[in-house]
């Protein structure tokens, strides 16, 4: 199952002519969906060494896709965030991936339960992830400073973010 997700998201970024590795698009993912992040920190949610997403978010503001910056309170630490280029990426690629997974699921008839529907929500929610919902909300600010700093500020950017 998980390789069919991966080829669907490879499919679907590959339709888009973005030039940008899985890795790369994991990267973009975990910045629309919780926001603004230390460079340390997103590295770690990646399971990649310090220096290789420093190579990998090279590439990524070549693009244009992601941009890097210093918190006022915090000159040290780099953060990293997308750019509306990079949101916007995302956004196609997540809903054309969305599109082609309910096709399958009607092409299969497969149909759903309430209670089976419970138990995936409850899978997401385990896992770590944002359920459907949520994830498009962070995604709809992702791009914005303003926004970013006003979730920061009430809290509602994921706690990993500010680690």
């Amino acid at each position: 199952m998980s390789r069919s997700m991966v080829a669907i998201a490879a499919r679907n970024l590959a339709m888009q002519g973005a030039d940008v590795t899985l890795p790369q698009y994991r990267a973009l993912v975990a910045l629309a969906g919780r926001g603004p992040q230390r460079s340390a920190v997103l590295a770690r949610e990646l399971g990649v060494a310090p220096s290789t997403l420093t190579r990998m978010c090279d590439r990524l503001v070549r693009k244009s896709l992601i941009h890097r910056f210093h918190r006022n309170n915090d000159r040290r630490s780099i953060w990293l965030g997308l750019t509306p280029p990079g949101r916007d990426l995302v956004g196609v690629v997540m809903r054309a991936r969305r599109a082609e997974l309910d096709a399958i699921v009607r092409a299969a008839g497969l149909t759903a339960s309430p209670r089976e529907l419970a138990m995936l929500s409850a899978f997401v929610h385990a896992s770590g992830e944002l359920p459907d919902d949520e994830w498009w909300r962070r995604w709809s600010m992702s791009a914005d400073p303003l926004a970013d700093a006003q979730a920061m500020r009430e809290g509602r950017l994921a706690s990993n973010a500010l680690a």
